[in-house]
């Protein structure tokens, strides 16, 4: 968890990371940074995010991005 906060902070500095459970419904997380999230995850976990993934519920909280993360490793 702690590589995805460091590619969140990266991205956006100013969010709460660690309590906020609605980054993208608050748009917290704008689309542009939503596309670079996305390419950092995959190139730092290893995993390809389908496009069918990248919705609100995978990305409102970093659990939900870890939950998310994990699944795609696991049909790796």
């Amino acid at each position: 968890m702690d590589e995805l906060l460091e590619i969140l902070n990266d991205i956006n500095p100013d969010a709460d990371y660690e309590t906020n459970e609605h980054l993208v419904d608050d748009e917290i997380l704008t689309s542009f940074e939503l596309v670079m999230l996305v390419t950092q995850i995959s190139d730092e976990f290893g995993v390809s995010v389908p496009s069918e993934a990248i919705i609100p519920e995978n990305f409102n909280s970093v659990r939900a991005m870890m939950d998310l993360i994990e699944r795609l490793q696991e049909d790796e």
